[in-house]
């Protein structure tokens, strides 16, 4: 047995998992949730947590970050923290650690996924030896591919969300030059319209040329939002959003959520033309499992196909919704086991 330390870093929250590591599997011994920003940095958070498990000190650790990684290192963006593998292997007095891209840790974690983690969307014809996908819109919108090599896959993270967003209709058209003018800038990526945020600038752009109507609940729950720009939020307008285009109580949310599924289905099928996953298209991220009913009432599938020649190849890739929230914490620890 292996004792393993996991980590998902978030600049809002951050979850600990120990876990214990054999052949056959992985077995949480203890979890703990907690503040970021309640910490100066991750070393004495990581300190508290050892002290509560009250079990021997773990033999490897991997954190995921939400921020890039480069050199063994990581400065997270809503944090002052600055992390270094050597440090924290001193401090710690952990033999090996490794910081890991969060959207790395979603690749990993697909691997070590149940079946009741998982919604297959479509079938496919699964291929074992073929490269495998991944997309998940949250805060961001992460994209990433997995290559069979050997007994293992490596996997590669992208920064696929900042490429440009493509509308396809006369509806997505209007909605790019909306917030072209909105946040004056010179292009639009399509992490502006697939993610969280997105949803609240579709519900934005639809809202001021009027093309629905507002309901007073959601429209304050908006302004709220809208007034907290540039600090801490107490509101999640994306996540209302959803719910309430869910529960059929508000109309403009329900015509947010149709053009934010189906610009997410074509997106999907983006990631699907570049990489061929054959092994499957994962689709993860925070939103998607709590809007299932959405992604299949509101043609996810329709438009991850409508690729016009490329439809034949497209309906036979596997696509599945993860929907374990902690599939980022499972690939650091299935990281953490290989180092």
């Amino acid at each position: 047995m292996t004792l393993l330390l996991a980590g998902d870093i978030g600049g809002t929250k951050t979850i600990l998992r120990l876990v214990e590591s054999s052949s056959q599997e992985l077995r949480t011994i203890h979890e703990e949730r907690y503040r970021s920003s309640d910490y100066t940095d991750l070393v004495p958070m990581v300190q508290v947590f050892l002290a509560k498990a009250n079990a021997p000190r773990p033999e490897k650790a991997c954190f995921a970050i939400a921020g890039p990684v480069v050199n063994y290192t990581a400065k997270l963006t809503n944090l002052v923290w600055f992390l270094d593998t050597e440090r924290l292997e001193q401090e710690l007095s952990i033999p090996q650690i490794s910081l890991i891209n969060d959207f790395a840790a979603v690749g990993y974690g697909v691997l070590g996924l149940d079946k009741e983690d998982i919604y297959t969307l479509q079938a496919g014809k699964p291929d074992p030896e073929a490269p495998i996908a991944i997309i998940g819109a949250g805060t961001g919108l992460g994209q990433g591919f997995l290559i069979k090599q050997g007994e293992h896959y490596q996997v590669f993270p992208s920064e696929g969300g900042h490429a440009d967003f493509p509308p396809r209709t006369e509806l997505e058209f209007q909605l790019l030059r909306y917030l072209l003018d909105k946040h004056d800038i010179q292009r639009v990526s399509v992490e502006r319209v697939v993610s969280g945020q997105g949803i609240v600038s579709i519900y934005q752009f639809l809202r001021d040329r009027k093309l629905a109507t507002e309901t007073p609940e959601i429209a304050q729950v908006v302004r709220t939002w809208e007034q907290q720009a540039g600090q801490e939020r107490s509101v999640d307008a994306g996540a209302v959003i959803g719910r309430a285009a869910l529960e059929k109580r508000c109309r403009l949310c329900e015509q947010t959520m149709q053009i934010f599924v189906e610009a997410y289905g074509a997106e999907a099928g983006n990631v699907a033309i570049k990489f061929l996953p054959f092994g499957g298209l994962y689709v993860a991220g925070g939103i998607v499992p709590k809007i299932l009913p959405l992604i299949e009432d509101n043609n996810f599938l329709l438009h991850f196909t409508q690729k016009g020649r490329m439809r034949n190849l497209l309906i036979d890739i596997p696509l599945h919704i993860v929907l374990n929230p902690h599939v980022g914490l499972i690939g650091a620890a299935l990281c953490a086991a290989r180092l």
